[in-house]
């Protein structure tokens, strides 16, 4: 899910919380900023002020779930989706 993309930080839920995804984060130097599962029997620290910053992009989508046509993923193809993306961020960048 995340091979190509450039990182030095992964933000993820509680539910990206596996030794696995970890190990692969690590082989690519990529920090993770994951909380621990209630789960899991040994405390891995992270970052509480970079795990703000997730706040934000998730208000952010949230927002631009408010236009329906981003919603519903009307376009037919992703050339479309992302020019109507690009004009829904603008205007709720304006608002």
């Amino acid at each position: 899910m995340i091979s190509g993309f450039p990182a030095q930080h992964v933000i993820a839920d509680k539910g990206f919380d596996s030794n696995r995804f970890r190990d692969h984060l690590a082989e690519r130097a990529i920090a993770a900023v994951i909380p621990c599962n209630r789960s899991r029997a040994q405390w891995i620290p992270y970052d509480p002020h970079l795990y703000k910053e997730r706040h934000l992009v998730e208000c952010f989508i949230g927002k631009l779930k408010h236009f329906r046509r981003v919603a519903t993923r009307y376009d037919k193809t992703a050339v479309a989706f992302l020019a109507f993306v690009s004009i829904a961020s603008i205007m709720v960048w304006l608002r």
